[in-house]
């Protein structure tokens, strides 16, 4: 059985519980979100500014929806509008929805944004999801479905993307990445051309869950030194470069979306 708990503040899902535990990280002096809504930004600006259209704005980390009050459309499910605010550090109209579903054993994020504007909008999306996890224990694996022989993992400097890829070898062994005290050691841990659409949380004896994130192009996990929780971040593009130009339409794997139109995608979790 599951059970959730959302808020309006960032549309955020605040609780999972599967059979009466506890599921999410919660440590408010440490870190007071759960899963945070990465939009229209995934990531760090390089020197927190972007241009676009001719413009500087300035986004803060991960963009402003997690910070926003989004209106309750229904059970478990927001929206938040474009207003005067978002317009000073984005300039497009748009409608973001949010909501969240169970079904049985799973539950479903599920995002939607519709662009409002007169013009073609560009704009990051992803999220940021705390699960509690002991990994420094050096007991739990992320197993991926496919075999990885082509994933491409990125490490940051001073809070931006390095251009090189590291070594597959240091992360990757018989296709799980074996997470222990120094998994985390140079922060977040970024993936690209995977074949899987889905990931595993396991122990040598007992899957915790899945995670399901097809058409996201980025997978990226994280944590603290001898925090107990993990963080998975489906994305559709990442933190700025070390060597970015700061115009916005050249970030990597950017949504376009034409007027008018609509884009949705969604992300599963199941619980065993």
């Amino acid at each position: 059985m599951i059970e959730i708990k959302t808020v309006k503040k960032g549309a955020e899902l605040v609780s999972i519980k599967f059979n009466g535990f506890e599921k999410m990280y919660d440590r408010q002096d440490f870190w007071n979100r759960h899963s945070s809504v990465l939009f229209p930004i995934v990531g760090k600006l390089k020197n927190e500014k972007t241009i676009i259209n001719g413009q500087t704005y300035e986004i803060g980390q991960h963009g402003f929806a997690k910070d926003m009050e989004f209106e309750e459309i229904g059970e478990n499910s927001y929206l938040l509008k474009s207003n005067e605010e978002t317009l000073k550090r984005f300039p497009f109209k748009f409608e973001l929805y949010i909501s969240y579903e169970i079904k049985k054993h799973e539950v479903l994020t599920k995002y939607k944004v519709i662009n409002k504007d007169e013009k073609i909008m560009v704009f990051g999306l992803g999220g940021h999801i705390s699960f509690l996890c002991d990994y420094s224990s050096g007991k739990y694996r992320l197993e991926f479905e496919e075999i990885e022989d082509e994933i491409e993992f990125y490490q940051l400097e001073n809070e931006l993307l390095k251009t090189k890829s590291e070594n597959s070898k240091k992360f990757l062994k018989e296709n799980r990445i074996f997470l222990d005290r120094k998994t985390f050691e140079n922060d977040v841990i970024i993936m690209k051309n995977l074949k899987s659409d889905k990931v595993y949380l396991k122990t040598e004896t007992k899957t915790i869950f899945s995670f399901s994130f097809k058409d996201f192009p980025y997978l990226a996990i994280g944590s603290k030194l001898d925090e107990p929780f993990i963080c998975i971040s489906p994305c559709f593009n990442t933190v700025d470069t070390i060597e970015s130009n700061g115009r916005f339409e050249e970030k990597a794997n950017l949504i376009e979306l034409k007027p008018n139109k609509e884009f949705e995608t969604e992300y599963i979790i199941k619980f065993f």
